[in-house]
């Protein structure tokens, strides 16, 4: 019992700490694609109708509804897309919802799933289906919780230039069906890049 107390209280010192590493961590992948996107040469068809295999990844800006106490968390996200046949792909993504918080109430969400869009000249519609987990820090850090995640959204993209899409909107729709006082449904939104690695 001594070590979980200290554990909070080294946790309550120093809550920011946490939310640097993770934004940082967020800010480094993200840069390194803008890098990579910026020397790299390969020539890419920018139809995603030819069947062939593309990487992506990006990251974006995410203000979240979290039904626990009506919260409007904000936070960022980081997204890697793996293109695969005929608007066909598969998406993972890490959301880190650490900001504007309530009695050190945040969250993280990590899931992957599908992603099927299509082409209509330079915008690119999307939706997806994506399952996961998601850690919940409970108010004063007196406990965390993960939960399993199940995630149904979609988006529009408009292609900037060749490699770099803005991913104008994004929204997904989130259930906790394991939450610990009863089933859970949250609301993410987000806007930001995605980037083509190859």
């Amino acid at each position: 019992m001594k070590i979980i107390h200290d554990r909070l209280k080294r946790q309550i010192r120093n809550p920011q700490s946490r939310i640097w590493r993770r934004a940082s961590l967020s800010a480094t992948i993200l840069a390194a694609c803008l890098a990579a996107a910026g020397t790299a040469r390969a020539q890419v068809v920018p139809s995603a109708t030819t069947g062939e295999f593309r990487l992506s990844a990006g990251g974006t800006g995410s203000g979240y509804y979290l039904q626990y106490g009506a919260q409007k968390l904000i936070g960022a996200s980081a997204f890697v897309d793996a293109d695969l046949k005929r608007g066909l792909g598969i998406e993972g993504e890490g959301r880190w919802l650490e900001w504007n918080k309530v009695n050190d109430v945040h969250v993280e969400t990590y899931s992957a799933g599908l992603r099927y869009h299509m082409n209509f000249h330079r915008f690119q519609p999307y939706a997806k289906g994506l399952i996961g987990f998601s850690n919940f820090n409970f108010p004063f850090s007196y406990a965390h919780g993960r939960y399993l995640t199940v995630s149904a959204g979609g988006g529009l993209e408009y292609r900037w230039t060749r490699r770099i899409r803005i991913r104008a909107a994004d929204v997904e729709w989130q259930d906790w069906p394991q939450f610990t006082y009863g089933s859970m449904n949250n609301i993410a939104v987000g806007a930001g890049l995605r980037v083509g690695i190859f």
